[in-house]
């Protein structure tokens, strides 16, 4: 099994994604735009890591 599961997808150029760490449930969102991109911690509204059980 992949330690990250990807969970959803959004675009093609310009893309976002949701991954999700397998083994401690934090969700990572990942954003590429050309030939830069980025992943950190998904947050909820109070700064606090999005946890999928």
């Amino acid at each position: 099994m992949e330690r990250f599961e990807k969970v959803y997808t959004q675009g093609k150029i310009n893309l976002i994604e949701i991954w999700v760490d397998t083994e401690t449930g934090v969700n990572y969102i990942f954003r590429k735009d050309g030939y830069a991109g980025g992943l950190t911690p998904l947050l909820d509204e109070e700064g606090k890591p999005v946890i999928t059980p």
